[in-house]
């Protein structure tokens, strides 16, 4: 009957642990700290569940829950901006860059105006030689001949007609062409020659004729520097004459260099 008894007391008192549990070990202060602190899952991590509660509070628990929003001011520059200022120095120019590349060729420009003569070169050194005068006034013949002197200039480049002596000077070697064109006088006879130096080359003729007309003679000579071309009225051993009437131009004398000796 005491085992009856004894047994049942103990029945009594284990029965509370097998329906309550075991008490919880207050010394642990894990334990003791998350009863205050709320519920917690059972599928929570122990690492997690003691990094959070051991660096968070209550207020730091619910920010991490609910992060606060990152707030950046902005400032409308437009509102700020003042009124321009002056304009200030230049400053000091820099160095100068590197030459760039070579641009295209531009359209080309109007013609420019004609420029003013230039003074005469060396003659020995012109590679042109051009002429052409003319007479206005008519020429009879004299007791001796008469060097035909002409009073209109039509071309006379660098000067090598000579005006007051009616000759042309040759200042290049060289081929050269003549030509000279007379009108003769009615009932008198025409009788030129064109002059090498003081040499007769060739002659322009006429007889005399009750009527005017134009005769010419041209042709071609290998001159040397210093030469000297002309025209000659012969002497009067028969009436001989060229005819003009002071307006018009009858009588013309003209030359050019062809080819110089020495290009």
């Amino acid at each position: 009957m005491v085992m009856i008894h004894l047994c049942a007391h103990l029945a009594f008192l284990v029965l509370p642990l097998f329906v309550f549990g075991a008490p919880a070990d207050e010394s642990d202060p894990k334990a003791a700290t998350a009863i205050p602190n709320g519920c917690r899952r059972c599928c929570d991590s122990l690492e997690s569940q003691g990094s959070s509660e051991a660096t968070t509070s209550p207020a730091g628990h619910h920010a991490s829950l609910y992060p606060m929003p990152e707030v950046r001011p902005y400032i409308n520059i437009t509102i700020l901006k003042g009124d321009k200022g002056d304009r200030g120095e230049p400053g000091i120019p820099g160095k100068w860059g590197k030459e760039g590349p070579s641009g295209e060729r531009g359209p080309q420009g109007q013609k420019g105006s004609k420029g003013q003569v230039g003074a005469p070169g060396d003659a020995c050194k012109h590679q042109y030689a051009a002429f052409s005068v003319g007479r206005k006034k008519a020429l009879h013949s004299s007791e001796g001949y008469q060097a035909l002197i002409f009073d209109t200039v039509f071309v006379n480049l660098y000067g090598h007609f000579d005006m007051f002596k009616g000759k042309f000077y040759c200042y290049t070697a060289g081929l050269y062409y003549f030509s000279l064109n007379v009108h003769t006088w009615n009932f008198k006879e025409t009788y030129m020659h064109v002059m090498h130096n003081n040499k007769e080359v060739v002659i322009l003729y006429a007889q005399p004729s009750d009527r005017s007309i134009m005769q010419s003679q041209s042709l071609m000579l290998e001159l040397r520097e210093n030469d000297e071309i002309w025209v000659r009225l012969y002497k009067r051993e028969r009436e001989n004459a060229i005819y003009s009437d002071d307006v018009d131009i009858y009588i013309t004398f003209s030359g050019y260099l062809i080819k110089p000796s020495l290009e």
